[in-house]
């Protein structure tokens, strides 16, 4: 039975999730799980690094959804193996089976990509969603992509909708419900500090618990 702790993180876009995330892991000094995972399930797909890229957390409402973007979608999409699966199951139960194998090895922390769902089974799971208000979220991503307001939100609203459309796609429940989550963090009102100190010491606790 898996002892060490496990911590998951959903966000929405905008929120400083991933950078909450970033800090808890050198914190703690444990691995982060995010866009590595998709180099991950490439290598083992022998695929390339690009094309697991571009369909990573994608569904097939949002790829109908962007159709018109053009052939390459289209080809990504439909690509299968001798399975008869399309590359973007593919490489989602690549890397689920990859979260659950370094999830077996030790202490870690995954950023998205239904790792919560994926790891259900363990009961050594910190199930973690972090939001924040609107007008913070836009500013951040004005911020971060130099973009005007409009187009921070629309950006805001696209990520959020694809994130949703992939959870709930994957896994029939909600995203971002308390249901589907431990606890969830307001990092409008607790800052990206705040949201890691809580998180940090709900860490200690939970493996002081397991000693």
């Amino acid at each position: 039975m898996m002892k060490h702790t496990i911590i998951t993180i959903g966000r929405q876009f905008g929120s400083g999730g991933h950078e909450v995330g970033n800090r808890l892991a050198e914190r703690l000094n444990i691995p982060l799980y995010d866009h590595n995972l998709i180099r991950m399930a490439a290598k083992e797909l022998r695929i390339s690094d690009e094309d697991a890229t571009k369909v990573d957390e994608m569904v097939l409402g949002r790829f109908l959804s962007a159709y018109a973007a053009g052939s390459v979608e289209y080809r990504l999409f439909v690509t299968s193996d001798e399975s008869g699966k399309p590359l973007t199951d593919r490489v989602y139960e690549q890397q689920s089976a990859i979260i659950k194998k370094l999830a077996e090895q030790g202490p870690g922390i995954f950023v998205g990509r239904c790792a919560d769902y994926i790891l259900g089974d363990y009961s050594n799971c910190i199930n973690t969603f972090i939001y924040a208000y609107k007008e913070d979220r836009v500013r951040r991503i004005m911020k971060l992509y130099k973009l005007d307001e409009k187009k921070a939100v629309d950006k805001i609203k696209k990520t959020d909708r694809e994130r949703r459309m992939y959870y709930e796609s994957r896994t029939g429940r909600d995203w971002g419900s308390i249901e589907a989550n431990s606890m969830m963090f307001n990092v409008s009102l607790l800052g990206i500090d705040g949201a890691v100190d809580a998180l940090e010491a709900i860490y200690r606790k939970w493996e002081e618990r397991d000693k």
